[in-house]
């Protein structure tokens, strides 16, 4: 309530009038089966209570006026302003072309558009792996869809920001992010067309731990992306035999991922670089041990022995470290959480020393498991926790010992909302 009373607020004394609406969506965290959403593979992300809130009021005319106070509480340049007829992107990571991109996606998809104020006020950290940038759009698109009346339903809010972010802005992202924040709470998402969503039931709480080392999604996702490419390729000019050939593609997108196993491709996998071969066990690692997870979140019943042959991991190493905990379930998750992290430190290779001592810190001092969320190299650690006196304790322990520059204790919330609605 206080973040929205703050965005009533500023609105009314930057604009000189009130807001007509105010909607808000959730920051997400990037739970299980990181760097897969592009490759058409389902992921898990949760809507946490770090939320970014719009609010806006309709014009008479065809200008959109916008601005942030997050930027201007850092002095930086915070305002925007452009005519919706003849829109186009400035370009040099300007602020302003988040807004304008989600206006130019709707227009794609034939939907009138007309002048705007809008303020923004976001708990959302920047470039800490909470997916800022999806939580913004879904916000904005979703008060705009409520200032105009344009009928669109959460996913499509959702597909539309996913457009403004891939298609106009050129950012190689997946949907975790846009979909995680539009549905909230916590979403297994398919990736492939129709892009189904499941809502599961799971009230985790979490540890965030921003490293303070910022990163860029634009920069990473291609170059993994061509890797990823460049080892199918290399696979597909191999000796395969056609059973295991019909299930890869030339393109990250086109392999039946979820059919392949390592023991099929091992032995050519051994004749390509030892980096790209890394790739490919990445990604079919990380998505069988995401199964394995969804089932634990579902309730269903997993043992230690079926964990640790999925995970090609000795049932003793398994048993040892659920015993730490009072509730297996959890301890399971977790045990998948920082083997997941492992994964993408040792064969994608998007994580850094500093987050490999935030994951085993996590660990070491209660926290059922542990892993990078977002892009990586840089930004932040989730770590499953099982209440907030050992998260503060891992927080205030890895802030002392400089790991870390920020950090939250977040629970799951809900997705977009409207927040105040014409007076109401």
């Amino acid at each position: 309530m206080e973040l929205l009373e703050t965005v009533l607020k500023e609105f009314a004394g930057y604009f000189s009038k009130g807001a007509d609406i105010v909607v808000s969506a959730p920051g997400r965290l990037d739970f299980l089966n990181t760097h897969q959403d592009y490759k058409g593979l389902p992921v898990v992300g949760v809507g946490v209570n770090l939320r970014a809130f719009v609010a806006a009021r309709r014009r008479v005319d065809k200008i959109v006026r916008v601005a942030s106070g997050n930027l201007r509480d850092e002095y930086l340049e915070f305002s925007d302003s452009f005519n919706v007829d003849g829109l186009r992107l400035l370009g040099g990571r300007w602020f302003g072309d988040y807004f304008r991109a989600a206006l130019i996606a709707l227009m794609l998809r034939g939907f009138p558009v007309e002048g705007l104020d809008v303020w923004v006020r976001s708990s959302v950290p920047i470039g800490g792996g909470l997916g800022s940038s999806g939580t913004l759009l879904v916000a904005f698109i979703g008060v705009v869809n409520e200032v105009l009346g344009l009928g669109m339903s959460r996913r499509d809010i959702a597909e539309v920001a996913y457009e403004a972010e891939h298609d106009v802005m050129g950012v190689p992202c997946g949907r975790l992010d846009q979909y995680s924040s539009a549905y909230g709470g916590l979403v297994l998402i398919e990736t492939r067309p129709p892009y189904s969503v499941e809502k599961l039931d799971f009230n985790g709480l979490f540890a965030v731990l921003d490293s303070g080392i910022r990163h860029s999604t634009a920069s990473i996702h291609p170059v993994r992306q061509r890797e990823v490419n460049e080892a199918l390729r290399a696979l597909l000019d191999s000796s395969l035999p056609w059973d295991v050939r019909r299930l890869l593609g030339s393109n990250y997108w086109e392999p039946k991922w979820g059919e392949l196993k390592v023991e099929m491709l091992e032995p050519h996998l051994k004749s390509i670089p030892s980096v790209l071969a890394g790739r490919i066990i990445y990604t079919i690692k990380a998505h069988e041990s995401t199964v394995m997870a969804l089932k634990l979140i579902r309730g269903e019943r997993v043992t230690v022995e079926s964990i640790a042959d999925t995970l090609n991991i000795n049932a003793e190493h398994v048993e040892e470290y659920v015993s730490r905990y009072g509730d297996e379930r959890m301890a399971l998750i977790g045990y998948i959480m920082t083997y997941q992290h492992k994964l993408l430190s040792n064969l994608y290779e998007v994580s850094l020393p500093t987050l490999d001592k935030i994951v085993d810190l996590t660990v070491d001092m209660g926290a059922y498991g542990a892993k990078l969320s977002g892009a990586g190299l840089g930004g932040a650690v989730i770590a499953l926790i099982p209440s907030e006196k050992v998260g503060e304790t891992i927080a205030m322990k890895a802030e002392k010992e400089g790991l870390i520059k920020r950090w939250w204790i977040v629970k799951v919330d809900e997705g977009l909302r409207v927040e105040k609605h014409n007076g109401a």
